[in-house]
């Protein structure tokens, strides 16, 4: 079963404020995401912090993941993705890693076990989410390609390797991917959807 890389290592610089931190449905971005993967029930789970570690870890108090923290996570996604394998490694050999952040709340754990059904049926090694005419995260990929992974430069993200190698993915799609939280519109945007209102409506 593959390991889950939850990414929640950024300073948040573009909204002012932890994303991580956000409150949605009762729940701060971070649990949510780390439930979803959780309740995904594919394999261990490692939550990859950085810049705010201490002030995360409430957030995760009482959940069955592994949290390790990025020094370097300034570098990039590619550092904290790294530091996530490391992570996964140490608790099992792997078999396949899935990357997910925890900007993207409305991700369900359904879709994450779509993508590991999808690898099995497409005999693909990389599996995407298709939203906004792109492929993007939550990405599956299989052992074969982990290599790629680990050498990816620290300031790159799943989503190069996704560009780089188009003959090796196959798609699920899932619209609700598209909505981020990286600004404090696309929060008040989710908030608003959330309310079934929109701005301006």
């Amino acid at each position: 079963m593959p390991a889950i890389i939850l990414l929640a290592a950024g300073a948040s610089s573009r909204l002012g404020q932890p994303k991580q931190l956000l409150p949605f449905e009762g729940k701060s971005l971070l649990r949510r995401a780390a439930e979803t993967a959780i309740h995904a029930d594919l394999g261990p789970v490692v939550v990859v912090t950085g810049a705010l570690h201490e002030e995360l870890l409430p957030e995760l108090a009482g959940l069955q993941v592994a949290i390790t923290r990025n020094e370097s996570w300034e570098r990039g996604m590619g550092a904290s993705i790294k530091a996530g394998l490391r992570a996964a490694e140490a608790l099992a050999p792997l078999t396949g890693v899935l990357i997910m952040l925890c900007d993207q709340p409305l991700i369900t754990s359904d879709l994450l076990r779509a993508l590991q059904q999808k690898q099995l049926t497409a005999n693909c090694p990389i599996v995407a989410t298709e939203y906004a005419e792109i492929q993007g995260v939550p990405a599956l990929f299989g052992k074969e390609v982990i290599p790629l992974l680990r050498s990816m430069s620290d300031e790159a993200g799943a989503r190069q390797l996704l560009r780089q190698h188009p003959n090796k993915v196959a798609t699920v799609p899932f619209s609700a991917a598209s909505l981020d939280v990286d600004t404090p519109a696309q929060y008040e945007q989710l908030l608003q959807q959330a309310k079934g209102t929109f701005p301006g409506c």
